[in-house]
């Protein structure tokens, strides 16, 4: 995909259905945010939250989603060494874990897509430390999706904000469009140089979403062909947002 030809500007009208679908989003990640506890399946978490999609009218964007096979489930479910795309299943969560919890939802035609990170009862420091880091680095990011400037201020303030923190983040993955498609341009890395890339304007809807590791910038793919890793096996956390550009401040479309 040419990610600068596929950038969609969508209208008010357009940005509110897409703060709709990014509601219910949000509900459903609140809900499997309530059910993680030690002994919990990730199994049972992708229910929780494909029941609640399906509960208002929407449908898992993530189900089917094409790859080396149709992704079988409705979120990611990252633990501890994973950072994206882990596939939901009988492995029980354990105290000390952490956890990424990935999630799209596709209502009225568009796509609401965000993420957390969160620890599985008491955690280390360093596996806090990664948490706080990593969601903020979010925010810094979302500051500069304003009109006017370009996709290198928001990347280049990730990396900053992580690199100075003294993690890592990863090269292969990155933020994204999205609409009406999960994926539509512009790609969004989460390094970068200010000045550089894409120019922001109002109407464009993009998934913010640092993902950082302590250890290493490099990952590799399991077997599975679809869960994520660090390369060295170290945490690593995920957030993200779908946030739009407007006249003014960024809108965060992501909340419940």
């Amino acid at each position: 995909m040419s990610w600068d030809r596929n950038i969609v500007i969508k209208s008010p009208a357009e940005i509110a259905l897409m703060r709709e679908a990014g509601r219910v989003n949000a509900l459903a990640l609140d809900a499997v945010r309530k059910a993680i506890a030690p002994g919990v399946t990730t199994a049972e978490l992708d229910a929780i939250a494909e029941e609640l999609i399906r509960s208002y009218g929407g449908e898992p964007i993530f189900k089917g989603y094409p790859g080396p096979y149709p992704y079988p489930a409705t979120i990611n479910a990252s633990v501890n060494e994973e950072l994206v795309h882990g596939i939901p299943g009988n492995r029980k969560l354990k105290e000390g874990d952490i956890i990424s919890i990935d999630c799209g939802t596709l209502l009225n035609g568009f796509v609401g897509d965000s993420a957390f990170t969160v620890g599985v009862g008491k955690i280390s420091a360093e596996a806090q430390r990664l948490i706080e880091v990593t969601e903020q680095a979010l925010y810094e990011g979302i500051r500069y999706m304003r009109a006017g400037n370009r996709t290198g201020d928001v990347s280049a303030a990730i990396q900053r904000y992580v690199e100075s923190r003294g993690f890592h983040l990863t090269r292969e993955y990155t933020g994204h469009g999205v609409g009406r498609d999960m994926h539509e341009g512009p790609q969004v890395p989460n390094y970068g140089t200010p000045g550089r890339g894409i120019l922001l304007r109002p109407g464009m809807t993009i998934a913010i979403e640092p993902m950082v590791l302590v250890g290493t910038a490099r990952t590799r793919v399991r077997p599975d062909q679809w869960t994520v890793v660090s390369a060295d096996g170290s945490l690593t956390a995920h957030f993200e947002h779908t946030v739009a550009v407007t006249k003014g401040d960024p809108m965060i479309l992501t909340l419940p």
